[in-house]
């Protein structure tokens, strides 16, 4: 069960987003990922509705990134817009 990103598409979406591969700390970087990491688990489900611990793994994803969202809203208003934007995320 391979949902995560693969070594060269994390590096792309650091890449993107933090301004470098190296940079995988960045706020945004972490949100990209995290966003990429959702949409696979949400195909997984899609296929596997009863498999509970993927379930469990996506909702704890989508509380770390609402979490980094919210950081990145009152620290930066222009950045959390921007990354949004980017991401496709509704707000």
């Amino acid at each position: 069960m391979s949902n995560s990103p693969s070594k060269e598409q994390r590096a792309d979406i650091f890449k993107q987003f933090g301004g470098s591969e190296a940079n995988t700390g960045s706020t945004e970087g972490q949100i990209a990922l995290f966003t990429a990491r959702i949409k696979g688990l949400s195909e997984h489900l899609q296929t596997n509705r009863k498999d509970h611990s993927c379930r469990r793994a996506l909702l704890q994803l989508v509380g770390k990134r609402k979490q980094l969202l919210n950081y990145l809203h009152h620290k930066d208003l222009g950045r959390y817009k921007a990354v949004l934007e980017q991401l496709g995320l509704r707000k």
